[in-house]
């Protein structure tokens, strides 16, 4: 007799894609290339959410029956709730498998795309030991940090267009470049192509413009976070930041995963940011904050397969709460769709800093790969970040990878 074969839903224990996870992505099958679902992953295979909630009368069928996640992040914290304590049932309740199973396609034979119509994309600048470690690579002789640096997030205004999917390839960008040695500026390929490991949030419910949203209603409009690598070419941008900050040198390409995991399968992680110490304004100021700010996400970075640091998200001084706030502390509206980066995620240690600037220290000191030294990236390396975060009885959330591969100036 042949033997049984093991059910999709029958998961090893404490894989960190289980039933106490579920992040959502969108997907097309080769059966049906142009179709474009949502999907939520478990294990490594993808349930069809819109199928599934149809073949089960959720009232939810018609919001998930949709190409991208932009009506569910626009649907509320009700509703986040609710069709992710219905999805928890219909993988992990028996009566529900007959009905389950036909609806679940292997990871490895779905393509992936972005999983949002991006509104706005915000970067921010919130890892003190990274910032600490920029400023002495460029002000060796003056303050690490800039006086306003522990009294707001800093962040910039970044390109939304060319943000994409994890697995994307990344063309080597063009731009102008200035060493200080140089008499003039020349423009060509930049020579100092980097990395930044950060997390990133997405905004489910929009925010009234005028109106500014307050640290305890994060969870009220951020529906889940991503790993992020918002990609930098460092002479570019050293040359062009002053006064306005970057633009060709971060606009060319953010690559983000292909997976949100919800806030709620991350609750376990919450932990307290580090000690402040410089007072803040009020707006800022989570110090009475019933709900813990920080989050411990273990991050590992790694350059064609070789890991080269593990940074730890839980070092980051400003909070993602606290960025959504100072984002609209002006009153700028909140849009479904909106992104923003963490920043850098960099630890106090030389193997926890989540750039090639940091971990070359501007290239004086190259990195010991397999295939050779490495101060900034080259033509043909694959960068893969992926993560994972504390669950609930001891168990991992996964975080889905976002990798991509450097292909030659066009």
């Amino acid at each position: 007799m042949a033997p049984t074969q093991q059910s999709p839903l029958d998961l090893a224990e404490g894989d960190p894609f289980g039933p106490h996870n579920l992040p959502y992505g969108v997907f097309t099958s080769a059966a049906e290339p142009d179709r474009r679902r949502l999907g939520v992953r478990l294990g490594n295979h993808v349930l069809d959410v819109g199928a599934a909630a149809q073949a089960l009368g959720s009232p939810y069928a018609a919001l998930l029956a949709q190409p991208n996640l932009n009506p569910l992040l626009a649907a509320g914290r009700t509703a986040w709730r609710d069709v992710r304590r219905a999805l928890t049932a219909w993988v992990t309740v028996p009566a529900h498998r007959p009905s389950i199973e036909p609806l679940l396609h292997p990871l490895d034979e779905v393509a992936l795309h972005l999983p949002y119509e991006i509104g706005d994309y915000v970067d921010f600048y919130a890892s003190e030991h990274h910032a600490t470690n920029v400023g002495r690579i460029f002000r060796p002789d003056g303050d690490a940090l800039t006086p306003n640096w522990k009294h707001l997030p800093i962040g910039y205004h970044g390109r939304s267009g060319t943000v994409v999917v994890s697995g994307t390839e990344v063309v080597r960008p063009h731009g102008q470049r200035k060493a200080p040695t140089d008499p003039l500026p020349v423009f060509g390929p930049t020579v100092k192509l980097d990395i930044e490991a950060e997390v990133g949030f997405v905004v489910g419910t929009p925010s009234a413009q005028g109106s500014s949203v307050p640290l305890g209603d994060f969870p009220d409009h951020v529906f889940g976070l991503f790993l992020l690598n918002d990609w930098s070419a460092r002479d570019i941008q050293a040359w062009e930041y002053v006064p306005l900050g970057p633009f060709l040198g971060k606009s060319f390409a953010t690559s983000v995963s292909a997976w949100v995991t919800p806030l709620e399968a991350v609750e376990a992680a919450r932990t307290d940011p580090p000690a402040r110490d410089v007072p803040l304004l009020p707006y800022l100021d989570d110090a009475d904050e019933e709900d813990k700010g920080g989050y411990d996400i273990r991050i590992t970075v790694a350059v064609n397969g070789h890991v080269i640091a593990e940074p730890p998200f839980a070092t980051m001084y400003w909070t993602a709460a606290q960025q959504l706030a100072q984002m609209t502390a002006n009153g700028a509206s909140l849009r479904t769709g909106d992104l923003y980066g963490s920043g850098t995620v960099s630890g106090p240690e030389v193997h926890q800093r989540g750039s090639l600037l940091e971990l070359t220290w501007n290239g004086r000191d190259p990195l010991e790969l397999p295939e050779g030294k490495r101060t900034f990236l080259e033509d043909g390396d694959v960068v893969t970040m992926t993560a994972w975060a504390p669950g609930p009885d001891g168990v991992r959330v996964g975080l889905g990878e976002v990798t991509g591969r450097i292909v030659p100036s066009t």
